[in-house]
């Protein structure tokens, strides 16, 4: 058994290490015990930590058992001497390594919580990025749409005093309007007069004609 516990100290020992430099070997193996601690993993671990914890609570009881057997004889055979400090050995192995699979699982753990802080922190400041990013987008909206609104006001006031000045340039067209409409009401009454003077003068000419060829022909006769 002292081999084994070796063996599996040697390799805790050596999954600490992969936890202490940040290697590619090391995302394996927190991927590894990621994979490990789902499902059916925690109970198979719990159940192999507690039978090495009760293998060695029953040699630590050996180890108090020959040392009572030591105080109360004053001496022990070579037997007694190898078993010492074979169960010594073997507790001692089993108690170190499970420290060392202690540390492994919270140096797992913190690991893990570390990253998930970090994924954390990574997406606040993404969202304050794309904050910011937005905040100066609508500034440079909000100033487009104010320089937007300037080109339209100006464009409105162009727009009202050319209407100003076209509204003055009909009115003065309608002013010429009705003086044109009135002078051309007083040159239809001035050639009414006029055609009805000519047909008077005509008329008048008629009978003077008349008169004239009646008093040629009173002579005559």
């Amino acid at each position: 058994m002292i081999p084994v516990l070796f063996t599996l100290i040697f390799a805790e020992m050596a999954l600490i290490v992969i936890f202490v430099f940040k290697t590619p070997l090391r995302k394996l193996v927190i991927m590894g015990l990621d994979r490990l601690k789902r499902g059916h993993g925690p109970i198979v671990v719990k159940t192999v930590a507690g039978t090495v914890f009760v293998v060695m609570i029953s040699s630590v009881y050996s180890i108090m058992k020959i040392e009572k057997r030591w105080m109360d004889d004053g001496d022990l055979n070579p037997t007694d001497q190898v078993l010492l400090s074979k169960q010594l050995l073997e507790a001692s192995l089993m108690g170190f390594s499970l420290f060392l699979a202690l540390m492994i699982d919270r140096l797992h753990h913190y690991i893990r919580e570390l990253r998930i802080r970090r994924k954390s922190m990574e997406a606040v400041k993404k969202q304050n990025q794309v904050f910011e990013d937005g905040k100066s987008g609508s500034a440079k909206e909000i100033k487009a749409l104010e320089e937007e609104k300037i080109a339209l006001k100006a464009k409105v006031n162009q727009l009202e005093s050319e209407f100003e000045s076209k509204t003055k340039e009909a009115s003065i067209a309608e002013a010429n309007a009705l003086a044109l409409k009135k002078q051309s009401e007083g040159f239809l009454l001035e050639y009414d007069r006029l055609i009805e003077e000519n047909q008077n003068l005509r008329n008048q000419l008629q009978s003077l004609d008349r008169r004239l060829s009646r008093s040629d022909s009173k002579k005559f006769v």
